[in-house]
């Protein structure tokens, strides 16, 4: 007869079936036998998102921690919408824009378009919900699909969405006209509804982010096929820079777009910089005093994922669900020893700032040495793969407990350039300090250990300004990570500027 944890791996097996490339499984309860299901929800292996669906989960995950819901939305959104509706649904034109504008945080409801929807609300996990309406849809020209949801192509979403969506997501309504290269699209789709309201609010829209050309093709066409139409700027204040038409990517506009909304706040709150010591030697040896302080553990952490060796092991009698205090006394041993060898690296880099080279170039040209001496032990230990150290990561991350879900892969190849080219060019160390940081853990470029990266890329920059060396302590986590959803989420950096300059007006008494 087979013993409980060889039941246990059979029914691991089955759900290793349910797993796509990301490691995360979405099961419809009739498509696994319910022994199967039982036993994989009783183990912490699967949690139920609704009434017959369930997702994988880590059975080690703390009660409440949202990782695992917020790392299968989307991926569950896709599966459950089309077993639902087929092919025939798509987001809201308002959530097609911001998603246009790369930005996949998770909303608190996600509003759906169907004609075979009933106009009902769908409760999920954590306070999240689905709601469906039973409205009609674009064109089958005019449906796009990324990431598997179905979106309004971006021209039919502008024409489609509210007024007021331009005054409530400013942000993501100029990055998604940012990517618009001709009026072209547009113009087809209002020229055939005859739409002359919709003309005059997006040739506004487009000349609020300095778009003129597409502003006035909008108006001349309109008025030369009989239209009148009367131009009006639907956002709440202007922009103080023009995009450029050159940029394909909505993450490169929207990093620049953060920083200069960012900068005022950082500005208002910041103590003045005491510039660059007379007495480097004594701030630098303060600065050595500080390398005993642990940085925080990663924010990065992917889904659980099901792999042939933890089948094997549970088979075996091998798993607990309890962690291995072994493994994790040895793995903490390795992160203080690469955190003490990259604390070295930072420290020639604020030799370099201090020997008057621009902070911006010392960290673009530094950060990967710290990056590496930072896991470079943990490769020799063979804790993690020497494809890490390779550079930025090649696949999707998640932040625990967050509704942010940083910018693809591809999206941080784009945008890391534009991170240092504000640096090099920003003249204020207070910005460089709050900004850098912010930017930095709002892209998570790594696979592991963005924080600690983020923290110290704030040091340099704060030394840059003759500040003291900053550490955030461990008591004021909650606080601290509150304060970055809050400027990753909402787009309000105010308590996070408030936060680090009160740490570091502490600092300077």
């Amino acid at each position: 007869m087979a013993t409980s944890q060889e039941k246990l791996a059979q029914s691991l097996e089955v759900l290793k079936g349910f797993q796509n490339k990301q490691g995360i499984a979405i099961i419809k309860v009739e498509a696994i036998s319910r022994v199967h299901k039982d036993r994989l929800f009783k183990n912490g292996f699967i949690k139920k998102v609704m009434k017959g669906w369930y997702i994988s989960s880590n059975p080690e995950e703390r009660k409440g921690d949202t990782t695992t819901w917020y790392t299968a939305y989307w991926q569950f959104c896709e599966v459950y919408l089309n077993d639902r509706f087929g092919k025939e649904w798509c987001t809201s034109p308002e959530q097609s824009i911001s998603i246009h504008g790369g930005n996949w945080t998770i909303p608190e409801q996600l509003i759906i378009r169907s004609k075979k929807a009933s106009n009902k609300k769908t409760d999920l996990m954590y306070n999240t919900s689905l709601y469906a309406v039973n409205l009609s849809m674009p064109e089958e020209t005019n449906i796009i699909e990324k990431s598997g949801i179905q979106l309004f192509s971006l021209p039919s979403a502008l024409i489609a969405c509210t007024p007021s969506y331009f005054a409530q997501k400013p942000m993501d309504a100029r990055i998604a006209l940012s990517t618009v290269q001709d009026a072209s699209d547009i113009l087809a789709t209002l020229l055939e509804g005859g739409n002359s309201t919709v003309a005059g609010r997006l040739a506004g829209a487009f000349r609020n982010i300095g778009n003129e050309r597409i502003a006035d093709d909008i108006i001349k066409t309109m008025k030369s096929a009989g239209y009148d139409v009367r131009e009006n700027d639907p956002f709440e204040n202007k922009m103080q820079f023009s995009f450029t038409n050159r940029t394909v990517s909505p993450y490169v506009n929207r990093i620049k777009v953060m920083w200069q909304q960012m900068r005022e706040p950082v500005l208002k709150h910041f103590p003045q910089p005491p510039g660059i010591p007379k007495d480097k030697a004594g701030y630098m040896k303060l600065v050595e005093e500080n390398y005993k302080s642990d940085a925080y553990h990663s924010l990065s952490i992917e889904g659980y994922k099901v792999t042939t060796e933890l089948i094997e092991r549970v088979r075996g009698g091998n798993w607990n669900p309890e962690s291995n205090e072994k493994n994790k006394q040895a793995k903490d041993e390795l992160a203080a020893r690469g955190y003490y060898l990259a604390f070295e690296a930072v420290i020639k880099s604020i030799e370099k700032v201090f020997s008057g080279e621009n902070p911006g170039k010392v960290t673009y040209d530094d950060h990967g040495d710290w990056y590496r001496e930072m896991f470079s032990s943990s490769v020799t230990s063979g804790l993690i793969q020497r494809a890490d150290l390779a550079g930025y990561r090649n696949s999707q991350v998640f932040i625990s407990n967050s509704n942010h879900i940083p910018m693809s892969s591809e999206g941080v190849r784009d945008a890391m350039p534009t991170l240092f080219e504000l640096l090099k060019n920003e003249n204020d160390p207070s910005v460089r300090s709050v900004l850098g940081h912010f930017v930095f853990v709002y892209m998570h470029p790594y696979i592991d250990g963005n924080g600690r990266m983020a923290r110290f890329l704030m040091n340099v920059m704060l030394a840059s300004g003759g500040y003291p060396w900053t550490i955030i302590p461990v008591e004021r986590r909650k606080e601290y990570m509150s304060a970055l959803e809050n400027a990753s989420v909402k787009q309000n950096i105010e308590d996070f500027v408030k936060f680090i300059a009160k740490l570091v007006s502490e600092e300077m008494k």
